[in-house]
């Protein structure tokens, strides 16, 4: 029986019409109280920033072993091998992502910055003499699609299912959803590719995939979970960070004098994007699972229930940030939630940062201005707010 002091909504947030403009309803979620009963879907559901990052933080009750999607990992069969590091506990959680930090290193990352910031350079100078062109697939997808399968070490033919892959795998935390079942169709040949790149023999040597079966070696993992840390490498490494380049540059073309303090100090592209990542996060939502009775504000929450965290509603609440629906690139946005936080915070986000940052920079550097040409596109997906089409044009600076 749920307890009287909770609210209960009606509301579905994987309806098409939630996902297309999700912060459309945001803001009676956040209203409705700190936690709140989703009727639809038989869940709790928390969308304020104080509720949302203190779940994050406590994953011994909220935890992420049974599964960070709609389904209940103890009581029915995962559709894919859990993630050994999103849909982990301690201690399980903590040997896998020390391996990783390892190989995902702040020194690994110096020594390829100045590699991707020519690239960046490059990418951007190339589409600015172009100065007309979608910005989705000329340069959000385009800049992680030319250099993470290198620093992986995925083989050359292929690549173009990696974008495929991320929509199958963010699409499943949700229900299975006409976005789930449409997303997912035609796309047998991206799982298919993913499942044979992510094995030793398939991947070059150098890389961080190699890194990792080397770990295996070492005895630090088995082969088998080498495999299965590969891919979520895959699974986590792209379409993530494609949107956030993409919501930063539609952020800059719709905000003029934002773009213009960026070009008059380029040092700020990196809190350009950590900005864009609050104002539209990538990742909308995650679940976590009860793991013992617990009370959040006064409201019981049974052992066993699914909590929906509304990590995009948390990052425009107005009880933690001013004109939270304003794009500022000078705003401090320390503690946003737009890569999760605590144990789980995104294992690549500093590579997706690093990204961001040289892009942004590049822009700054190579761009006087930045212009929307066409209404932007949304793509539909159960975890991730995506573009599909954005088109611009840029003036050379």
């Amino acid at each position: 029986m749920m307890p009287k002091q909770i609210t209960k909504m009606d509301m579905d947030p994987f309806a098409e019409e939630f996902l297309a403009d999700p912060y459309a309803h945001h803001a009676a979620l956040r209203d409705a109280g700190p936690v709140v009963w989703l009727e639809t879907l038989g869940v709790y559901a928390m969308a304020r920033f104080d509720e949302v990052q203190t779940a994050l933080r406590d994953h011994e009750t909220f935890c992420s072993s049974r599964g960070v999607g709609l389904a209940d990992f103890s009581k029915e069969e995962p559709f894919r091998p859990p993630s050994l590091l999103l849909e982990a506990d301690p201690p399980l959680h903590d040997r896998t992502r020390a391996i990783v930090n390892k190989i995902v290193s702040m020194k690994a990352l110096k020594e390829l910055r100045p590699v991707w910031q020519e690239k960046a350079d490059a990418l951007v100078a190339s589409l600015a003499g172009k100065r007309r062109f979608d910005a989705v697939p000329d340069l959000s997808e385009a800049f992680p699609l030319m250099i993470f399968p290198d620093t992986i070490g995925l083989p050359d033919e292929g690549r173009e299912h990696l974008i495929d892959y991320a929509t199958i795998v963010f699409n499943a935390f949700g229900p299975r959803n006409r976005v789930f079942e449409e997303g997912n169709a035609g796309k047998e040949a991206a799982i298919e590719w993913v499942g044979e790149v992510c094995k030793r023999e398939n991947l070059k040597p150098g890389g961080w995939g190699a890194a990792l079966y080397e770990a295996a070696d070492r005895g630090d993992c088995t082969a088998d979970e080498a495999e299965r840390l590969v891919r979520s490498f895959l699974s986590a490494g792209v379409d993530t960070t494609v949107n956030g380049i993409a919501h930063m540059t539609l952020a800059l073309a719709e905000n003029p004098n934002e773009f213009q303090k960026l070009r008059e100090n380029p040092k700020l592209a990196l809190r350009a994007f950590e900005e864009s990542l609050r104002w539209d996060s990538t990742v909308q939502t995650f679940f976590r699972t009860a793991s013992r009775d617990t009370e959040v504000a006064g409201i019981k929450i049974p052992e066993g229930s699914k909590v929906l965290l509304f990590l995009a509603s948390a990052n425009r609440d107005p009880r933690k940030w001013d004109d939270p629906d304003q794009f500022r690139i000078d705003r401090n946005v320390s503690g946003h939630v737009g890569f999760g936080f605590g144990i789980h915070q995104c294992l690549g986000q500093m590579v997706a940062r690093l990204e961001g940052e040289l892009i942004g920079a590049a822009l700054a550097r190579r761009v006087s201005s930045i212009r929307l040409t066409g209404k932007p596109e949304r793509r539909l997906n159960n975890t991730l707010h995506a573009l599909a089409s954005l088109p611009v044009e840029m003036t050379v600076a």
